[in-house]
């Protein structure tokens, strides 16, 4: 290879790496919910200057590892995961209310048990596969238990899906428990004259 080539493909390496980059760069066009200022995956009203909105809690004690994560489809009819997989201690633990709601539903969904709660301003949780006994139109504190694994959903190991609303639109559930903000990375400080 000649030196024009060599330059060449040097710039067209540069270019692979830099227009990704620079294309996320903007919030607008990285946005999931066509909000500027918002992440993909983000609830409306978390933004890239701001953490995950106070109050909420994560649904499973202790902190659960992430077994599936959030991977909503390109169109509202195509697959995808509309929520989280969480791992749990074992089958049969206790899913809490992650913030303060009403049940507005508890009940079978195809064949599994799903409760969701409604948290207000058009925000819901749902929980799969959670047996309850509470009824529709119960209200529930943060840290309340909603009800208990039951299998079937990450077999052969316990978890559970959890899916948060807002309207018609799955959001992030992590953006609620955890700050999804990008990391910055700053240049050392230069160590004081001395």
């Amino acid at each position: 290879m000649n030196l024009p080539q060599q330059w060449a493909a040097l710039g067209a390496a540069v270019l692979l790496v830099l227009v990704p980059v620079a294309g996320s760069a903007n919030p607008e066009a990285a946005s999931a919910s066509g909000a500027p200022g918002t992440f993909p995956g983000s609830a409306p009203g978390s933004t890239i200057d701001g953490g995950p909105p106070a109050g909420w809690s994560w649904p499973l004690s202790p902190r659960p590892a992430i077994l599936r994560t959030f991977d909503p489809p390109a169109r509202p009819w195509l697959s995808g995961h509309r929520g989280v997989d969480l791992q749990a201690s074992e089958h049969s633990a206790a899913v809490s209310a992650p913030a303060p709601g009403t049940v507005s539903f508890a009940g079978v969904v195809v064949d599994r048990p799903v409760i969701t709660i409604d948290h207000g301003d058009g925000l819901r949780s749902s929980f799969e596969a959670v047996r309850s006994t509470l009824e529709a139109g119960a209200a529930v504190r943060v840290g309340d238990v909603l009800g208990w694994i039951e299998p079937g959903h990450c077999l052969p190991g316990p978890c559970v899906h959890w899916g948060v609303r807002r309207g018609g639109t799955y959001v992030n559930p992590l953006a609620f428990v955890t700050d999804l903000r990008p990391s910055v990375l700053l240049p050392p400080l230069d160590p004081a004259p001395g």
